[in-house]
């Protein structure tokens, strides 16, 4: 597939901050032979002069892009622009609504790790009410049959109502679980432990952040209470919620899952624009 994209360009759209998301997107369309039209500044760019989402669709699709990968802070960005774009769009995170790619690489890293993911019991753990990687993940996962969910958070930062709804219409079994000894009861139970880090830039109030920071630590301690093959995971950037001392553990799936994320993209643009079955 080394040349699938060879004349194809793809343009990249960050308009928020990224490591992995834009670098493996960027790899993973080099490696196809593709070309990239990089935005990963705005404030560099006429998005800072006020132009419109509308008019940069338009302006990268008079630039001859084949397919437009978008990362927004604001909720409906990516659907918006899909909906304007005569291309192809690939939802790179919207806001804190979903982030559908990195959910891919979740359950591919579980399935290569498990060998399966029906009947997996993920148990994600942090900020659920600002995070998009764990709603897109709970989406995803409903795919599978015999799949369980636990909620893991302070009832301030447990998942969004619409995520609630959504299991409910699938009839997926889920259960928050706001108590701290639950916490560690439930660990018992789970085979995946995926992990959240505090979404500072979406919390409104940074006080409500400075009092809710900290208030859970994933170490080894913790782990004790997992059984011991519990799986942990996390779409990254840490800050202080996942311990380094779990790195050399056979706990630590997160260092997989991000290096899984450049075959995942390469053959999501493959599926996209290779133009083969």
């Amino acid at each position: 597939y080394r040349d699938s994209l060879r004349g194809k360009k793809v343009a990249l759209v960050f308009v928020e901050p990224s490591t992995r998301t834009f670098h493996s997107f960027f790899e993973a369309t080099r490696a196809l032979g593709g070309e990239v039209m990089p935005m990963s500044d705005p404030s560099m760019s006429s998005l800072a002069k006020g132009e419109s989402l509308h008019d940069t669709v338009k302006m990268l699709e008079g630039y001859g892009a084949d397919c437009i990968v978008l990362r927004h802070p604001c909720r409906g960005a990516a659907k918006y622009a899909a909906e304007v774009a005569e291309v192809p769009v690939i939802n790179a995170g919207s806001g804190s609504q979903e982030h559908p790619t990195q959910s891919m690489i979740d359950l591919y890293t579980i399935l290569r790790r498990r060998g399966s993911i029906d009947g997996v019991s993920i148990g994600a753990l942090g900020d659920l009410r600002f995070s998009r990687t764990v709603p897109s993940l709970s989406y995803l996962a409903s795919l599978f049959s015999g799949v369980t969910l636990y909620f893991m958070a302070p009832t301030a930062l447990q998942i969004k109502p619409e995520v609630e709804l959504f299991l409910k219409s699938r009839n997926v079994k889920y259960k928050r679980i706001e108590d701290v000894s639950e916490i560690r009861k439930t660990l018992r139970e789970i085979d995946v432990l995926y992990v959240t880090r505090l979404q500072k830039e979406r919390f409104p109030d940074p006080s409500e952040y400075e009092k809710l920071r900290g208030s859970y630590v994933v170490n080894r301690e913790l782990l004790s209470y997992a059984k011991i093959d519990v799986g942990v995971m996390h779409p990254l950037p840490r800050v202080d919620e996942l311990s380094p001392e779990i790195d050399s553990t056979p706990n630590a799936w997160y260092f997989d899952q991000a290096r899984y994320g450049l075959p995942l993209r390469m053959a999501l643009l493959h599926m996209i624009l290779g133009g083969e079955e």
